[in-house]
């Protein structure tokens, strides 16, 4: 079975440290594992499979406990999402709504690769920019969309998107604004060879560590 398709079958339990307010620390996600046991993939892809799977995440601080289970979401293609701090700002967005988010974003085929943040991108007082686009709009890739469907303000949520929902193209966002981080991403996604020996569903895995900051209602 491909890596891919092994992930989105897993259920999976995250072990949490007790969470506890603060600016800038690393706030280690000990370790996911996986509940169930399916076909064995290759030792290769089982690697990939514990190495992007054992990351960490930074500049988080929250006050309440994270779910411990990976939901798959609905009428989202497959996309699956484990909240890692439940919003408490009002309703969820709709379609045409001013989203605001903060996001990481990893690739699966590269362990994990970061291969943007947007707490990477500052303005000219060093603050972190966040990201805005318009819900509904097709501008972003539609897993992103599908997780903030169902979000609130002040929410944490990581989702393993898999490639039906993810790049389809190199003109959707977010993209990184690296030149050589982009090069990587969309060459190992869009990799003419691999994607003729089938390994489609094990390329364009990403993972989004994603905050929703606010909402405009348009």
């Amino acid at each position: 079975m491909p890596m891919g398709m092994a992930l989105l079958s897993y259920s999976y339990k995250l072990h949490l440290p007790t969470p506890s307010p603060f600016c800038h620390p690393q706030i280690p996600l000990n370790k996911v594992c996986a509940s169930a046991t399916p076909s064995p993939p290759t030792r290769r892809r089982a690697l990939s499979l514990f190495t992007f799977l054992s990351f960490s995440i930074s500049n988080y601080s929250w006050s309440k406990p994270a779910i411990s289970d990976f939901v798959q979401l609905p009428n989202s293609g497959g996309v699956k999402a484990l909240e890692l701090r439940i919003g408490d700002g009002g309703e969820t967005p709709s379609s045409g709504d001013k989203v605001v988010i903060h996001y990481y974003g990893r690739l699966a085929a590269k362990q994990g690769w970061r291969f943007d943040s947007t707490y990477d991108h500052k303005d000219e007082n060093g603050e972190p920019i966040p990201f805005e686009f318009v819900l509904g709009s097709g501008r972003v890739i539609s897993g992103i969309e599908s997780a903030v469907r169902s979000m609130k303000i002040g929410g944490i949520r990581r989702v393993v998107i898999p490639p039906s929902q993810g790049y389809q193209n190199t003109s959707q966002e977010p993209i990184p604004p690296n030149f050589f981080d982009r090069q990587r991403l969309f060459t190992t996604i869009f990799n003419p060879t691999r994607l003729a020996n089938g390994e489609g569903s094990t390329l364009g895995t990403l993972i989004f560590d994603i905050e929703l900051v606010s909402v405009r209602r348009q």
